[in-house]
């Protein structure tokens, strides 16, 4: 009983440094997902459209999807309560994350799973992993950590940043030999913006951050070599229909021309929840890479701008946490999730709306898959911890 009443004694006194606005909006991110992973995938499943043709249970996915979610909620917890944000500075842990994440990169393809044209999962069992979901988080942490160690030095950005930079931009290269150009793309988005954020100078990046490329272009050579180009036929198909996905609707525009009807289906406030008509076999994976015309589909331009905004809203927070803390690493660490999610958030949503090629993207807490929600939940958490942090250090400060 006396360790009950320390328990609870101790998330009271630790509450009041949670920022519960930003806990509740990624609750609820994560519960729209699931509703809409249902609602998006429960007839597909009974039909065995999405399982190889194989007639599966209507709630196969939806109990997946919470099991992601259960773990996700049980990751935010623990890292808001009860984990010490030193542990985010520890050059060791620093290193066995990194280094963790390029063997499984590594791993990925040499024995990794093929879906959809890209060999980026590692089937476990019970989910596939993708380390490139992973690597996002890692490389936020990796690179704030070794941009706060080095700040002194970053006039000599080059000698200083060298092999960091080496490194992450061999990881990169790994993700594009396993052909998923969306993953490195934003990749890179992310490592320009923790860069253009501190303070660096975007004429210094430009000059030298020749590191980074380096490693892309030897594994983009060996992809030439190995494999006879870097982008396959159907990511070419995807830039080609573009121009106009009507014109091609019977073949390589089918996908696109499909969820843009379902996006205009809508209109303002929907068909109504479970009422889609392009998840019945004309969306190629409702549940995964084209959710987001489903929900444009149910719930309308109504139901997507509140999504857009809780999304939004997460960015918001980690740029305003950037700005209220004076501790560098803090800076780059919530600069870097809030691009996290933002950048993928658009990149997604140009995809589906034809606004850019499409790319398989993951449309933060809304997409199936356990990858994604654990991303997601260790960058929340992390989102979480840091804000914590950072109020408790202004706490201490009032009540000097």
């Amino acid at each position: 009983m006396d360790y009950i009443k320390r328990f609870f004694r101790y998330i009271k006194n630790y509450s009041k440094y949670i920022d519960f606005t930003l806990l509740i909006t990624y609750i609820m991110l994560s519960l729209i997902g699931l509703v809409m992973v249902y609602s998006a995938s429960m007839v597909a499943a009974t039909k065995g459209t999405l399982t190889g043709g194989i007639p599966v249970s209507g709630t196969y996915f939806f109990v997946r999807q919470l099991m992601y979610c259960i773990a996700g909620f049980s990751i935010v917890f623990f890292m808001s309560y009860f984990m010490h944000i030193n542990i985010l500075k520890n050059k060791r842990v620093q290193q066995i994350v990194i280094f963790s994440i390029f063997g499984l990169l590594v791993l990925t393809l040499l024995v990794g799973t093929t879906i959809n044209g890209s060999k980026s999962w590692i089937n476990l069992g019970f989910m596939n992993l993708q380390a490139s979901e992973i690597l996002k988080v890692g490389m936020i942490l990796y690179l704030s950590f070794i941009i706060d160690k080095r700040r002194n030095r970053l006039k000599q950005f080059k000698l200083a940043l060298m092999m960091p930079l080496f490194l992450i931009g061999t990881c990169i290269g790994l993700v594009l030999l396993q052909n998923d150009t969306g993953q490195a793309l934003i990749l890179c988005l992310i490592v320009f913006c923790i860069f253009a954020y501190s303070g660096i100078g975007i004429k210094a990046i430009l000059k030298w951050s020749g590191p980074i490329f380096a490693g892309v272009v030897i594994l983009v050579i060996f992809s030439i070599v190995f494999k006879g180009g870097v982008l396959s036929q159907h990511q070419a198909d995807r830039f080609h229909v573009l121009e106009n996905p009507f014109n091609y609707e019977s073949g390589i525009g089918y996908h696109l021309a499909n969820s843009l009807l379902a996006i205009g289906n809508g209109g303002i406030f929907g068909k109504g929840l479970g009422n889609s008509i392009m998840k019945l076999g004309y969306l190629p994976e409702p549940h995964t890479d084209f959710i987001f015309a489903v929900i444009a589909e149910e719930l309308g331009l109504v139901g997507v701008l509140f999504i857009l905004f809780l999304l939004m809203f997460i960015v918001y927070k980690g740029f305003l946490y950037a700005a209220l803390t004076q501790s560098y690493f803090f800076k780059l660490v919530c600069v870097g999730i809030s691009s996290y999610i933002g950048i993928q958030t658009f990149v997604n949503l140009g995809g589906i709306s034809g606004t850019i090629p499409l790319t398989g993207v993951p449309l933060p807490f809304m997409t199936f898959g356990g990858s994604s929600m654990l991303s997601l939940s260790i960058a929340t958490g992390i989102l979480l911890l840091t804000a914590k942090q950072i109020r408790i250090e202004q706490y201490e400060k009032m009540h000097i």
